[in-house]
């Protein structure tokens, strides 16, 4: 298995529902969140990488919007995920 999946496997025992839940926006935005944070060291030691500059913000703007749905829904579920994934708002 690569770490990728190592790594979203271990996402989906901890957000999900179940083991098959990917759909769900908890699941999402903790995926998301882990992207944003491995892009984020990367482009400290790469500054000049373009392509990854714009795929983190693309990111940020959709973890922005799957958060907005997921207060509106769910407010309980929104402070919850909040809160474990240190982010702040």
């Amino acid at each position: 298995m690569s770490t990728q999946k190592i790594e979203k496997s271990k996402i989906l025992e901890k957000y999900g529902k179940n083991s098959n839940d990917t759909g769900s926006a908890q699941v999402q935005i903790a995926i998301i969140t882990e992207r944003i944070n491995y892009l984020s060291k990367h482009l400290a030691e790469n500054p000049k990488d373009f392509g990854s500059r714009r795929t983190l913000t693309v990111l940020i703007s959709r973890r922005k919007g799957l958060l907005s749905y997921l207060e509106k829904n769910s407010n309980a579920e929104y402070k919850k995920i909040i809160e474990q994934l240190g982010l702040r708002k």
